[in-house]
């Protein structure tokens, strides 16, 4: 009877840790703001960039997965002193071959750059603005045509006014690729004063469909080129195809396309350093000589800094970088609920009315597919309460250091609340720099993603929560090229993982670990590039890396 007594007591004790777990996290975080959490040996009130929608005295957030985050909670208290799963922090490889980087080698002769000028003036962030660049590099060579430096438009959404020389470094740019194409910075002084739309020499974006083929430069571009010297592409994102590809043409488009994303766009000196800085604060000055380190850091390596300092660990301190993709403009264009009540229904459509209205009075004219339906097929972005299940039930300890890129996070701190207590090592850029270093990028959103997306790429792991992100799919690309197969990436399949969270009420946390890990695991394998897909993506194939057997 004693021993059914104690049973009954310990039963009892683990339900009352997971209300209390429940109900604190209902309280969307209301504790966060009122005590300081110290994150690698510096202190933190909060987490910054996100900002919240709840107004102070109001209900918080809800929260969507209450009993399946107070089993997670349990289970990481539990975890304290288990060994993590062995093939956590690595990607799987088949060991019957290996890529290399190989980008940088060529066989072929420069392009004299005879038939005129090319003016590309790239718009959106900078992960459009760098397709962008590298696309225009290839077509400057299909056209036997000299690039001039390229420009960026300034939007009302990002409103940066960055220019390519902020970000990148052009003497690098320039004499990199010289032994592919002419690169000049300004156009002759003849051609300045033209009117490009006057005499035809404006293509915009409109005028170019997506993933347009070679033979459509050939015929409808070279010809304004030869005949007025110059063309400006006005936009020019995703405006060359990636397959299908004259196999003429297929190694030295795939190839230049190669050798500009992962070799001649370097970032200048100021974002390399402070880039540097912030991920050896990640790594609490632990040195690690990999490629990728190199070409990120430059002579700011953080292998070179942490040979200075007097605190360098032998163990090395390993470090997760997640993309949180739930912005408000991503949740209102989802058409997805989660979990806000009618506040949240209304914002997002208040969102929606001024923002996409075309989606507005799609919505308010047409029986759209429900919230439930769309959860279920995999179409709405991963919340950050569906993250931290993610990564718990991969098998990361509470201790785990994690980096936390892009900022705004819808619903704010009471939407993060969950990730921030059950992990509580998170930092973002904003807390690793001070004032005085991260202030010189603060008023340029481009800059900060560079830094992002340093943070992001050096990372031992790296976790996206949207597959669709294009910041997401070019630094998964370029672990994928400098990683030798040791930076492994984390591709969230969203209608599995909805399937597994809509069992809230009944699945167990050892059921859920097995399903969650198993669906990881598939989407883990970083493949050969697929007919079609991104060369940026997906580097491993013959233009673009080598295969050692």
């Amino acid at each position: 009877m004693r021993g059914i007594a104690v049973i009954v007591v310990l039963v009892g004790f683990f339900f009352l840790v997971n209300w209390w777990m429940l109900s604190n996290l209902q309280d969307g975080g209301g504790n966060l703001r009122g005590k300081d959490r110290v994150v690698l040996n510096r202190t933190v009130r909060s987490v910054p960039g996100v900002r919240s929608k709840f107004p102070k005295g109001k209900k918080a957030q809800r929260v969507m997965y209450g009993r399946l985050l107070a089993l997670a909670s349990h289970a990481l208290a539990e975890g304290v002193n288990k060994p993590e799963p062995k093939d956590l922090w690595m990607e799987p490889v088949n060991h019957r071959s290996r890529w290399t980087p190989c980008a940088d080698q060529f066989n072929w002769k420069a392009s004299e750059g005879n038939n005129g000028y090319i003016v590309v003036s790239a718009n959106g962030g900078i992960n459009q603005q760098r397709v962008a660049i590298c696309n225009a590099v290839a077509v400057a060579r299909l056209l036997n045509a000299t690039l001039v430096l390229p420009n960026f438009l300034y939007s009302s959404v990002w409103k940066d006014e960055s220019q390519f020389g902020d970000i990148y470094q052009e003497e690098h740019f320039v004499n990199y690729l010289k032994a592919d194409i002419r690169i000049v910075k300004e156009l002759p002084e003849e051609l300045q004063s033209l009117d490009l739309e006057a005499i035809g020499s404006l293509v915009t974006d409109e005028e170019i469909m997506k993933e347009a083929k070679p033979s459509f430069y050939l015929k409808n571009i070279l010809p304004i080129l030869l005949q007025n010297r110059v063309v400006r592409f006005l936009g020019f994102g995703n405006r060359l195809a990636f397959d299908p590809i004259p196999a003429q043409l297929q190694f030295f488009i795939q190839k230049l396309r190669c050798r500009c994303n992962f070799h001649a766009l370097q970032f200048v000196p100021k974002i390399q350093e402070t880039g540097a800085l912030l991920v050896q604060r990640i790594r609490q000055h632990t040195a690690r000589s990999w490629l990728i380190d190199h070409n990120l850091f430059g002579p700011f390596t953080v292998e070179s800094k942490a040979k200075r300092e007097k605190d360098i660990r032998k163990d090395a301190s390993r470090y997760l970088a997640l993309h949180l993709r739930f912005e408000i403009d991503m949740a209102a264009h989802s058409m997805c609920y989660f979990g806000g009540g009618e506040k949240e229904r209304e914002e997002l459509k208040a969102y929606r009315a001024i923002h996409f209205p075309a989606l507005a009075l799609l919505e308010n004219t047409t029986k759209l597919p429900s919230p439930e339906f769309l959860r279920s097929e995999g179409r709405c972005p991963l919340t950050p309460e569906e993250a931290v299940l993610t990564i718990a039930a991969l098998g990361f300890n509470r201790g785990t250091h994690i980096y936390l890129a892009g900022s705004h996070i819808y619903g704010g701190n009471s939407r993060m609340a969950a990730l921030t207590r059950l992990y509580p090592n998170l930092v973002t850029k904003e807390n690793l720099l001070s004032p005085s270093e991260i202030g010189p990028f603060m008023n340029f959103s481009s800059q900060l993603a560079a830094l992002d997306f340093i943070g992001c790429a050096a990372a031992d792991v790296f976790a996206m929560t949207d597959s669709g992100s294009q910041f997401a799919s070019l630094v998964s690309g370029y672990r994928m090229y400098y990683g030798v197969g040791k930076l492994p990436t984390i591709r969230p399949n969203q209608r599995r993982l909805a399937d597994i969270f809509s069992r809230n009420a009944t699945i167990g946390w050892k059921v859920l670990e097995l399903r969650v890990r198993k669906t990881v695991k598939e989407y883990k394998l970083a493949h050969v590039r697929p007919i079609a897909r991104s060369i940026y993506r997906h580097p491993r194939c013959q233009q673009c890396m080598c295969k050692l057997d």
